[in-house]
């Protein structure tokens, strides 16, 4: 038995994501800790400080990926992008404002992504996006994506998404992003 085959991925809302917020902190730092993220204890402190409110959010989705064994080995989630969200000011370049129109049923934002080194390229992150997808109502799907994540760039081209402009997440002291577009229509 492969361990793709041992994976169950199953769909969440906020309040059961909030409840296994311990599963997401781990594959967070695992995952994100190499490069070229490099993130520290301090930096999945603070993502994980933000976790209750992005949970708390009712049009919060997430998809977890376990072991049977109950091992968790990936994740997936987001929101609805509301009228007021600064996904779009974060671009280097503007864009459309036909582009940036949100209305909080238009675009999720995907926020966060990762399957644990283990269990990578055996289809895990397709299954976490197919779920995580098939519990949004929108038009389109927004993320940001570290160019230097070659694996992860590649997996969302051959999905659909398509490279929009580039941002700084989190401020202009943070690493350039590719700001890419699923549209789900």
């Amino acid at each position: 038995m492969t361990q793709q085959q041992s994976v169950a991925v199953a769909h969440m809302d906020g309040s059961s994501a909030a409840r296994a917020a311990h599963a997401f902190r781990l594959i967070y730092a695992e995952a994100f800790a190499g490069p070229p993220f490099h993130e520290t204890e301090d930096d999945v402190a603070a993502a994980f400080r933000r976790f209750p409110v992005q949970t708390a959010n009712p049009t919060f989705r997430a998809a977890l990926a376990i072991t049977r064994d109950g091992e968790p080995v990936g994740m997936a989630y987001g929101h609805m992008l509301a009228p007021e969200a600064v996904w779009w000011d974060e671009l280097t370049e503007p864009v459309s404002d036909d582009m940036r129109r949100e209305d909080g049923h238009r675009t999720f934002g995907l926020m966060e992504f990762a399957v644990r080194e283990p269990w990578r390229g055996q289809g895990v992150a397709r299954r976490l996006h197919t779920t995580l997808l098939g519990a949004v109502r929108a038009e389109r799907v927004l993320l940001n994506v570290h160019p230097a994540s070659e694996a992860a760039s590649a997996a969302y081209r051959a999905w659909g998404y398509r490279k929009v402009g580039e941002g700084r997440p989190g401020g202009p002291g943070a690493d350039l992003h590719d700001v890419m577009l699923l549209d789900l229509r």
